[in-house]
């Protein structure tokens, strides 16, 4: 028998079989596309990602040799997926790094809200969050909220197709309305966001113990498997992506080298006092959290620097990189590309990239390092934030397929670094997920140390540590010296805006090898 598992990221859906032990038997892949038609906008069309899990899905299922008695799933997590009484989406989804709702959410913090939500649900409130998303709408297409039953997240509305049950998994319910603790809906933050009205689009919230339903007969039809089947949803991607490496422990930190470029660690208990920052989520452990700090740009910034620079092949990068000495020959690369800004390990909606030091001396080479290095600190910094001392970092994403950028994280953030045999960790983590709520294993931990493997470490060097502590602190210097000029050119960017800004699309993932 075997179990299928999905994991539908930002710009990638991917479909694997594993057998009984884990292993990955076939794994399909579909590219998706996020579409930009305006400044700040984020988008994609809800069918075509389920297209795309009914495509790797069928692809997985055509081959196999071993009939399936399981499917569980994981998904990209924020944003807002809106539903009407049909269960048809009312529009595309709003993703979660869209920009459009920065404003709202620099009125918040200007007003103490989001400090004071954070100290409810330990997650610091950014313009991709559903919360924020749909206080524009509210302000800016009511028409389409009226016509809205439910917001739900991407899990939420993988979950609808395959079971025709509305719900949120705790992990994606976490923000913005949650109170962490009590792991409910809290009616404050709703009064604190002066969003009374969105209760009503609010879907019941699904979590350890009650996370799975049966596949409906029109989904298993498309999907070609039996009807009935059992289905579970796991933690959204971040959270699911913990589990797969194994980081399920504290002191065991990962970080996705992927869209976003995020790095949790376990924790116990929460903590909400401290400055606030970062998401606190129920990590898919019984009674266990994930302190995530997801920066808003990952590999996403190697495709934009690979078309800056004219390379066709992301693993040239890499190749570039590491035939120039640490520090890139003083050039430091800031990675704050994302429209939205900033949101860890500080949020700042006018955050904006940088390449400083440049001469005529500077060469393809060292702007390829100075952006690899850029990311990496970006890493280092969040970790630091964390408050949590990591004695390894388990890394993934397609960033992960990198050797030269495996032993620069070691170097920069003095751990070692260590990569997974599978790969697919996002979906590993359904896995996992799925064994437990079927009663196959006992507990989560219990599952990662039967399943979960890595296939090598990468220790960090002692005299480049030494080097990169300093240069870490050159990087945080000069960002401290720009991050004054955000404001100026946040403001030229509104003066100048084009008038009919033309749509475009994201060129889709980025894969380092």
């Amino acid at each position: 028998m075997a179990i299928l598992c999905v994991d539908a990221g930002t710009t990638m859906v991917k479909a694997v079989m594993f057998d009984e032990e884990g292993r990955e038997l076939q794994v399909a892949r579909q590219a998706t596309q996020v579409w930009r038609r305006s400044p700040g906008f984020s988008e994609q069309d809800m069918y075509s990602v389920w297209d795309a899990v009914v495509y790797t899905v069928r692809s997985v299922v055509h081959g196999a040799r071993e009939p399936v008695r399981m499917l569980a799933f994981t998904g990209q997590g924020d944003g807002c997926w809106l539903v009407g009484p049909d269960g048809r989406p009312t529009g595309p989804a709003i993703l979660w790094n869209d920009g459009r709702a920065a404003d709202i959410i620099d009125r918040w913090e200007a007003g103490g809200v989001l400090d004071d939500a954070f100290r409810i649900n330990g997650n610091y409130g950014f313009a991709g969050t559903s919360g924020a998303i749909m206080k524009w709408l509210w302000a800016n297409d009511r028409q389409r909220l009226d016509a809205s039953h439910k917001a739900l997240y991407c899990d939420g509305w993988l979950f609808l197709r395959l079971t025709g049950e509305y719900a949120a998994e705790e992990s994606d319910a976490a923000s913005p309305f949650f109170d962490i603790r009590g792991r409910k809906y809290s009616p404050e933050i709703l009064d604190l966001l002066d969003m009374p009205w969105a209760e009503r689009l609010l879907p019941d919230v699904r979590g350890d113990g009650d996370r799975a339903g049966e596949l409906q007969p029109l989904a298993a039809a498309e999907l070609r498997l039996p009807a009935g089947l059992p289905v579970v949803m796991a933690p959204f991607d971040i959270p699911a992506t913990a589990i797969g490496i194994g980081a399920v422990t504290p002191g065991h930190a990962c970080t996705i080298l992927g869209t976003t470029l995020s790095t949790g660690t376990p924790i116990a208990a929460v903590d909400t006092s401290g400055t606030p920052a970062g998401m606190t989520l129920p990590s898919g452990v019984p009674g266990g959290y994930l302190r995530s700090l997801a920066a808003m740009s990952g590999v996403e910034a190697i495709g934009w620097g690979m078309k800056l620079i004219g390379l066709d092949n992301p693993n040239w990068i890499s190749d570039l990189a590491q035939t120039v000495d640490p520090g890139a020959g003083g050039i430091f690369f800031h990675p704050y590309l994302s429209p939205a800004g900033e949101r860890a390990p500080f949020r700042d909606t006018r955050a904006r990239g940088s390449m400083s030091g440049l001469t005529f001396e500077h060469t393809r080479s060292h702007i390829a390092r100075a952006m690899l290095e850029g990311l990496s600190y970006v890493v280092r910094e969040c970790l630091e934030f964390s408050g949590t001392r990591a004695t390894e970092l388990r890394i993934t994403g397609g960033g992960a397929n990198s050797d030269f950028w495996c032993r620069l994280l070691a170097d920069i953030t003095g751990v070692p670094t260590l990569r997974s045999v599978d790969s697919e960790i996002g979906a590993k983590g359904a896995f996992v997920t799925a064994l437990v709520a079927s009663g196959d294993e006992p507990t989560i931990q219990a599952a990662v140390e039967r399943h979960v493997s890595t296939r090598d470490v990468f220790e960090p060097d002692e005299k480049r540590s030494a080097l990169y502590d300093e240069l870490y602190g050159d990087f945080l210097a000069i960002r401290d010296g720009i991050r004054n000029d955000w404001g100026r050119l946040a403001a030229s960017r509104a003066r100048h805006r084009p008038v009919d800004p033309v749509a475009g699309e994201d060129t889709g993932p980025v894969v380092l090898g």
